[in-house]
């Protein structure tokens, strides 16, 4: 079993930055993702990042913009997101998989956080 809690959201001004973490319990050298949801909209994909942090994944509306980066010895996985945007207003959820074969598919993915509010302002 491995549960997840994120931290690190909050309010901000677009064009500003936030750093969210999450960190892990249990067994943690899984492939970790960050997923975001919108109101009235359906929950999206963000980034991910295998076990050993050797491959990372972005959707396309982050790269450039957002950073997932890992630290195994913390048990915790980071979302680094510079010029934020009011578009990138969501709760944001952590999730974990022991393998996944499509990296930003969030079916693929087992444990999932209660998720941290990000709200942008415009």
């Amino acid at each position: 079993q491995v549960q997840l809690v994120e931290s690190g959201g909050g309010l901000v001004q677009a064009g500003d930055s936030l750093r969210l973490s999450c960190s892990a319990s249990g067994r943690t050298r899984f492939t970790m993702g960050w997923f975001r949801q919108a109101p009235g909209k359906e929950r999206e994909s963000v980034a991910a990042i295998n076990g050993n942090g050797a491959y990372t994944a972005y959707e396309d509306s982050v790269k450039g913009r957002f950073t997932i980066s890992r630290d195994n010895a913390k048990n915790t996985v980071y979302l680094r997101m510079n010029v934020l945007k009011a578009e990138d207003t969501a709760v944001y959820y952590c999730a974990a998989s022991p393998g996944v074969g499509r990296m930003l598919e969030g079916n693929e993915y087992t444990y999932w956080g209660q998720g941290t509010q990000v709200t942008v302002s415009s």
